[in-house]
């Protein structure tokens, strides 16, 4: 109770003192753009100290005429060192957005510092400053009117979100993008076309991914395989972390451990797996290393206010850390994974990147050392370019990981990012803790970065630090199998954190839990294909069923999984449903009702929800026969879409792929079901369909194949 008061007594404070700069704000020259979007400049704006603009892909296109007919005020003012931004927004809005941070998924009332932090067990700052920075908070007012605001800004900066929205940075003053739409899912969408959507992911990255700090030696890593694979638990990537280098150096393999990482990556994918490897910004200062060596050659450090190169320690000892702020240092840093990809690698892990720096105030580099920068990116302190160390990192990953593979898509994971930066990498939530608490958290954690424009993402299943009881693994894998991202992960020193290492009963809980994932890839892959289109999160708040429903907005233990399934935890309490009638399915035959463990699948009324067939592996994955749920609404009709392509590479760019559209109705109690090709190609004709039609008493089966009109009777 103390820390709440003292919390708003600083927001009082906070919000006083800006106001009594009255005397210093300026009227901001607005300009209307396409789509309900304003800018607003401030009188002082410099344009080069935020160009380019790392959050911004498209510009927004300006209108002729000029109006501010908006019902929120921007103004801008100076305090001190600071330049400010306000937006004032009317009263009984609910605020959303601000990234990854811990707390309630609605922020009113929170202070968010945007300054990326190395955050073991969210310790620092109560875990409202983290591994990345979102400057974007979305509001949602009376019958779901909604707006979205992006501070246009990478500087060193916090959001305060009481009655006015307040963002308060060290650096100079910034422009401020203020989207107005109808509803919460129009600004989503229109936070995609600003900021871009996400690639289309492979397929396997949707799959169960197991990891530890650290698997090793590579015979462990076969032993993993092996066992999952003799257990017929579902899972598609394994995981290496920092010990698989020779004296934690980037780019190389411990020659006692992993001697050969191409024979041990020959093996996973053998056995139908995927490989993940870690690579940190962090270089060994060793002459001799090739990687310090080559990059020495072309100037390619971060240097300290004095121009001399900055030296800070990280897992290797004393270390380097690439300027990304120049083209020449991220095409040299992308052309080191053309050799290491060859090692059959298929996805690297980009960690450690806010930068990370130890026995240095804060973990990081000092905010007074220098980016060269170029043509293109000004040279300028790490104070401008600290919140986006990491996305630079991971483009440039992106880059030479898809030189490197030009066939196949790229898939990275990044600790640290910045808004617009899922362009680049998916993510996930850092150092959590193994415990109830960081597991209930992990839901409204994942729901503001989704609605941050950061789609696929999710937290280290059974908690990173600690250790997992067996009760607690158990909620989480059950759950975390609906993540968009699904990862276990532990840290060193703690106790075994696989599916088996709990004992039988999690043992199956885990393996059916996996099972229903599995199953429900095709909805899932269509998930991330109306994002990578449209920008719609794919794990979503349930008020977005109904945004004008005040009672929905708070809630942030169940979850939507799209917007036809509900996914309601075993530990929730009081939890709120949306409007109509949700009936609980099963996905694999499992019955959630009586189970302990397993959460509530709800299916929506009117929704046609796919299904493949039980695999292990996504490479097993076939849509040769389709299973369909179907729930019926108040008009007795229902439809779903299915999108489907190679799972890999890029010929669904020039036409290799096929959207479906389902169709259910009712007419005197016979139901028929029909598809139609709504894009791309048609579906081979003898693709089997199997319906299950879902009413309140019982489950109607039906079979056929694809191009025929299927009729059951109710």
């Amino acid at each position: 109770m103390k820390k709440t008061k003292n919390l708003l007594y600083s927001l009082f404070f906070v919000s006083l003192l800006i106001t009594s700069c009255v005397e210093k704000q300026n009227k901001p020259t607005i300009i209307n753009c396409e789509n309900n979007v304003s800018v607003y400049y401030p009188l002082d704006y410099n344009k080069s100290s935020h160009t380019p603009s790392f959050a911004i892909l498209n510009e927004p296109i300006e209108l002729p005429k000029v109006t501010d007919s908006s019902f929120l005020k921007v103004t801008f003012s100076e305090f001190t060192d600071r330049q400010i931004a306000q937006i004032s927004f009317g009263s009984n809005v609910d605020l959303y957005g601000t990234g990854e941070v811990m707390g309630d998924l609605i922020r009113n009332g929170k202070t968010v510092k945007l300054w990326n932090t190395d955050n073991y067990g969210y310790g620092k700052d109560n875990g409202q400053r983290l591994y990345q920075s979102h400057p974007w908070v979305l509001g949602v007012g009376e019958n779901g009117k909604s707006f979205g605001v992006i501070a246009d800004n990478t500087w060193k900066m916090e959001i305060s979100l009481g009655e006015r929205i307040t963002f308060s940075s060290e650096g100079p003053a910034f422009r401020v993008i203020v989207i107005e739409k109808e509803t919460p899912q129009e600004v989503m969408k229109e936070l995609g076309r600003l900021t871009g959507t996400i690639e289309l992911p492979p397929l396997w990255s949707l799959g169960f991914h197991q990891c530890r700090y650290s698997y090793y030696p590579d015979e462990r890593v076969k032993s993993l395989a092996d066992t999952m694979r003799l257990k017929h638990i579902p899972c598609d990537v394994i995981w290496m972390d920092i010990d698989y280098m020779q004296d934690f150096k980037i780019f190389t393999f411990d020659s006692a451990g992993f001697p050969n990482p191409k024979e041990t990556n020959d093996y996973l994918h053998k056995n139908d797996f995927k490989s993940v490897w870690m690579i940190d910004p962090g270089i060994k200062a060793e002459k001799g290393f090739f990687v310090y060596d080559s990059g020495e050659k072309i100037n390619a450090w971060v240097t300290t206010r004095n121009d001399s190169v900055f030296l800070g320690k990280v897992w290797p000892g004393d270390c380097v850390f690439p300027d990304f702020t120049q083209s020449k240092v991220s095409q040299w840093w992308g052309g080191l994974y053309e050799n290491f990809m060859k090692k059959g690698i298929d996805g690297v892990w980009n960690d450690m990147n806010e930068p990370a720096v130890f026995e240095t105030q804060d973990w990081t580099m000092p905010d007074s050392n220098n980016h060269t920068g170029d043509e293109y990116i000004k040279n300028d302190i790490h104070l401008r370019y600290h919140n986006v160390y990491g996305m630079m990192m991971v483009e440039s990953s992106r880059k030479g990981i898809l030189k490197s593979n030009s066939s196949k898509r790229p898939f990275v994971l990044t600790r640290s990012n910045f808004l617009g930066g899922h362009r680049y990498a998916a993510t996930w939530t850092g150092d959590n803790n193994s415990s109830m608490k960081h597991l209930k958290q992990s839901i409204p954690m994942s729901l503001n970065l989704s609605l941050s424009g950061q789609p696929f993402n999710g937290p280290d299943i059974g908690g990173f630090a600690g250790n997992a009881t067996a009760e607690l693994y158990a909620h989480w894998i059950a759950v975390g199998a609906f993540y968009p991202f699904s990862r276990a992960h532990s840290t060193k020193g703690s106790i075994s954190q696989e599916p088996w290492s709990f004992g039988k009963e999690v043992e199956i809980v885990s393996r059916e839990a996996l099972q229903r994932r599995y199953r429900l890839l095709p909805y899932l892959y269509t998930l991330f294909w109306e994002s990578s289109n449209t920008g719609m999160p794919v794990m979503r708040p349930v008020f977005f069923n109904n945004p004008s429903e005040k009672y929905l907005r708070t809630e942030q233990e169940n979850f939507l999984l799209g917007s036809d399934l509900l996914i309601v935890p075993k530990w929730s309490e009081n939890s709120q449903v949306p409007p109509g009638k949700w009936r609980n399915v099963s996905i694999n035959g499992e019955n959630s009702l009586n189970h302990k463990y397993h959460p509530d699948v709800l299916i929506r009324p009117g929704a046609i929800v796919p299904l493949c067939n039980t695999i292990e592996s996504t490479n097993s994955f076939s849509l040769d026969t389709i299973t369909l749920l179907v729930s019926l609404d108040t008009n007795l009709s229902a439809n779903g879409i299915l999108y489907s392509d190679a799972g890999e590479g890029f010929q669904y760019q020039d036409g290799e792929f096929s959207v479906i559209e389902f169709f259910a109705e009712t007419k005197n109690g016979i139901s028929t079901l029909r598809t139609q090709i709504i894009d791309g190609n048609s579906f081979p004709n003898d693709t089997k369909i199997n319906i299950k039609l879902i009413l309140d008493d019982r489950i109607v089966n039906s079979f056929g194949l694809i191009e025929q009109t299927i009729t059951m009777k109710n």
